[in-house]
């Protein structure tokens, strides 16, 4: 049986639907979960019991789904600051299209940025997220410390990545020149940004990952380099893979070979990696990925926004490859939200002849959750409710006038509007209430933001 540390203070949530996504997919149409201080003690059908001693608060929640908190596993939160620009472009023209913008942020512009972004996930139900930072310009300032103190200030469970690029045009990558740094001041960088911040400690609100951004925007020896580094230092490796056909092609002719070899080449399969995207995957690759455990990051909305194509998800989810889902960067899902994509992945993966079950409402809460929390290798803390678990919560209203008429509530979520978000819980802490943010100003965060996004447009 779980032991769960002793706690002075609880929260009961009963007569809620609840969608536990544990290992059976239990539900409850009628049930409790009850929050001792940042872990889950109790769940079950019924309402709590009575005798609990320290209840601080009790929640009626009549007419709620309770699920655990989403997960994003893909995510730029830099490019909040420039939504809305290159609207019409695939892949390769709309990074260069970008990268000149993106090569002039600095620290105080990401800290805004950042902000943005976290708010868009939390208010979308996500309580645990990545992000995948890549663009550090010389005399930019602490770039990654201030995306960590922004994400900290909101009170979200967070990946940080340290990311780069070290392959520019002059070298037949895609960026600028001057926007790649050195490998060995990025392998420096990475190492640091790991000893002063990762917490691998159970229930831990920060882990740092390595990632290397894309095969055409960093050298084959800084690939291999990082994964020697981050299994050195035990954390885990990120990048982007297979998503475009135009990737695979400059794969072939600079490596001579496609995404998923190279990656085997360089050290880039195993249970320690996930890649972003994965459109462009044949029997081979998927098989690849399942027999070493690499995990994937499935981003239908931005694979639409830039037609990348659709991921061959229920293939993988059937080979066994841990899929969860990303928001991507918001300058290509402009919405930024989390919740949206369950029922993205689920419209997207049904398109084609007779396949009206390729993904179930069940199975994209399912890659929201539990899927996201394998991908970042945290499966034993979160993405479901189970006693001893962390107490990541998203209670969503569905008896409101969009959702009242919709038979099943996990429908309601996956395949109906995004429901209101009455309460988010991460670590056991309320950081949206009815709606909104409890910990920081929505309208600084918007002003801010706004701010940052008309400074940056000036500097390009």
């Amino acid at each position: 049986m779980t032991q769960i540390p002793p706690a002075d203070e609880r929260i009961v949530i009963e007569n809620a639907y609840v969608a536990t996504v544990d290992a059976e997919d239990t539900e409850h149409a009628r049930g409790h979960v009850v929050v001792a201080g940042n872990r889950i003690e109790s769940v079950g059908a019924g309402p709590a019991p009575q005798w609990l001693e320290g209840v601080t608060r009790r929640i009626n929640a009549e007419g709620h789904l309770l699920t655990p908190g989403l997960v994003n596993t893909h995510h730029h939160f830099y490019q909040w600051i420039t939504r809305g620009l290159a609207q019409d472009n695939i892949l390769f023209d709309w990074l260069v299209a970008l990268y000149p913008t993106w090569a002039r942020i600095d620290e105080r512009l990401v800290h805004a940025a950042a902000q943005g972004s976290a708010a868009a996930l939390l208010k979308s139900g996500c309580s645990t997220a990545m992000d995948h930072h890549y663009v550090f310009p010389q005399g930019a300032g602490d770039i990654l410390g201030a995306e960590i103190e922004a994400v900290a200030e909101l009170g979200m469970r967070f990946t940080a990545t340290r990311g780069s690029m070290s392959r520019g045009r002059s070298d037949g990558g895609l960026p600028p020149d001057f926007a790649v740094e050195k490998t060995e001041s990025i392998l420096i960088a990475s190492e640091a940004a790991v000893d002063r911040y990762h917490d691998a400690s159970f229930g831990s609100m920060l882990h740092i990952a390595i990632a290397p951004c894309s095969p055409f925007s960093v050298t084959s020896e800084l690939m291999a380099q990082a994964a020697e580094l981050a299994r050195r230092k035990g954390v885990r490796l990120h990048t982007h893979g297979s998503e475009t056909a135009e990737e695979e092609q400059f794969c072939k002719e600079l490596f001579g070979m496609g995404p998923t070899d190279y990656f085997e080449s360089v050290g880039w399969l195993g249970e320690d990696v996930w890649m972003a995207h994965c459109v462009h995957m044949n029997d081979s690759d998927i098989a690849k990925f399942a027999e070493t455990g690499t995990g994937v990051a499935h981003c239908p909305s931005s694979n639409a926004r830039l037609a990348a194509g659709i991921a061959r998800v229920p293939d993988m989810l059937k080979a066994g490859v841990p899929v969860g889902l990303g928001v991507d960067g918001t300058a290509s899902n402009e919405s930024g939200e989390l919740g949206t994509e369950l029922r993205n992945a689920l419209l997207i993966n049904r398109l084609g002849a007779n396949r009206p079950d390729a993904l179930t409402g069940r199975g994209a809460l399912r890659l929201g959750t539990m899927g996201g929390a394998r991908v970042l290798g945290r499966q034993a803390e979160i993405g479901s409710i189970e006693v001893g678990k962390l107490a990541d919560l998203a209670l969503w209203k569905v008896d409101g006038v969009l959702h009242s008429s919709i038979a099943d509530p996990v429908a309601a979520l996956t395949l109906g509007a995004l429901p209101p978000l009455s309460l988010l819980l991460v670590n056991g802490r309320a950081v949206v209430e009815q709606g909104l943010l409890t910990t920081v100003n929505e309208d600084r965060i918007a002003k801010a933001a706004a701010d940052a996004a008309r400074e940056l447009a000036s500097r390009a």
